[in-house]
């Protein structure tokens, strides 16, 4: 059998062990030194050694456990259920105000931590039996939760960008910038959608009762207390990396320093709140830099054998115009998203295809933008919809899984708006990174 032939035997296996139920980062380590001992010989293990080394100084990866220990502080400390109360008697007024409302704090939350579970499962426990109890939608209050909590994927400062940043060889600076206005575009699109539909049938969302304790000077105290603080953290974060102020690291080193500020300002810091939050940043940092050290080792195997020649002669042959080629890509990340989560998408997928972005003129940010978006429907869509699971999970026994799988579907139709949008105009992309850094 050729190489290009093994290489291609290779993605095959690890596709196949991973849906058998292997634990992914194991299963790529495992095809990378035997596929690596049968192309390489011995130097596998120094390309191994190496790989784990190059990822543990890789500095743009220390702003990964730095941002995550901001969020799981944010979120250990109660600071989300002040601010969804905050913002839903700034919103009262406002047809579908709870929902609304739900979306504004799983974005603000999402900015925070960029963690879709984390912000799922809270907002299950607080905003949905509110919106239950108020009368609203089954359908229209699951999928508002699960559209929200995906967000953090997308909204800077993310997670996913700086782990693509890296994978890329891109700047993640230029790639925060790049994805702000289109984050902000696709939750003014939930709200548009959720107030349009509101509007139309007011019966999927009652009007709320007047609050006769809800005065202006007392909602101007719910905001300055609950909402700005965590605004103020955020804005201070994401301004000092896009005005080079500071780097992803050192900016995200102030916000986790932050975080425990305001924690403590609420007087919700404490000894064994700490320690749960080390411990999750911990686990996750860890799962996070052995996929790097995993999927680095398979890929320069898989490129070593010539797999990746089979999918440029491949995709050449098709003859693909550079639209095809983007949703032709898309779609395949789309069903990726399916069985895998975002990490894996980002870390072991998506370097198949950046060495042929320069075939089609595209670039790598707005390819990167755009997979950003596309990774929210792999949390949204049936069978296999993340979100809706961490959501079943913590409703209650009324909502079942055919509400909330019928309630996301028309937010993954706004993803795919948003997507459309931004390929039709990538300067709403563009735009900022071209200003800030010309």
């Amino acid at each position: 059998m050729s190489n290009p032939a093994m290489g291609m035997l290779m993605l095959i296996l690890f596709l196949f062990v991973i849906l058998l139920g292997f634990p992914i980062t194991f299963s790529l380590v495992a095809m990378g030194v035997f596929f690596g001992y049968y192309a390489m010989g011995d130097r596998i293990f120094d390309l191994l050694v190496q790989n784990t080394y190059d990822v543990m100084a890789d500095d743009t990866l220390v702003a990964v456990p730095l941002f995550l220990f901001m969020g799981y502080m944010v979120e250990r400390a109660g600071i989300i259920d002040r601010l969804f109360h905050s913002i839903q008697i700034a919103a009262r007024r406002v047809p579908g105000a709870l929902a609304v409302a739900a979306l504004l704090t799983c974005a603000m939350f999402a900015t925070a931590t960029g963690i879709v579970g984390a912000v799922v499962t809270l907002m299950g426990l607080l905003a949905l039996p509110a919106m239950l109890k108020a009368g609203y939608d089954i359908r229209l209050s699951t999928g508002v939760i699960c559209a929200g909590g995906t967000l953090g994927i997308m909204i800077p400062p993310s997670v996913l960008l700086i782990v693509y940043a890296a994978t890329a060889g891109v700047s993640a600076v230029k790639l925060y910038a790049a994805a702000l206005l289109p984050g902000f575009l696709l939750a003014g699109l939930y709200m548009l959608y959720v107030v349009g539909r509101v509007l139309v049938n007011p019966k999927l969302a009652p009007q709320l009762p007047p609050d006769p304790e809800a005065t202006f000077g007392r909602t101007v105290k719910e905001l300055a207390t609950s909402f700005f603080p965590l605004a103020v953290l955020i804005t201070c974060v994401l301004g000092a990396i896009l005005f080079g102020l500071a780097t992803p690291s050192e900016a995200a080193a102030v916000g986790a320093l932050g975080a425990m500020v305001l924690a403590a300002a609420y007087r919700a810091l404490s000894w064994e709140r700490l320690q749960e939050s080390v411990y999750l940043t911990v686990r996750t940092s860890a799962m996070v830099c052995y996929l790097f050290i995993g999927s680095t080792t398979f890929s320069s195997v898989f490129s070593y054998l010539g797999g990746h020649t089979i999918v440029e002669q491949w995709v050449t042959a098709l003859d693909l115009s550079p639209t095809m080629f983007l949703i032709l890509a898309q779609i395949i990340i789309f069903i990726l998203g399916w069985p895998l989560e975002w990490t894996e998408i980002i870390i072991i997928f998506v370097p198949i295809f950046l060495p042929l972005l320069p075939l089609f003129d595209v670039d790598p940010i707005i390819f990167g933008i755009l997979v950003a978006l596309n990774l929210q429907t792999s949390f949204l869509t049936p069978p296999v919809a993340m979100s809706a699971f961490y959501l079943k999970g913590v409703s209650p026994p009324q909502v079942t899984l055919t509400h909330i799988f019928q309630g996301i579907t028309p937010f993954n139709l706004m993803v795919v708006l948003s997507m459309v949008i931004v390929y039709l105009f990538p300067g709403i992309a563009m735009w900022l990174p071209s200003v800030l850094y010309p």
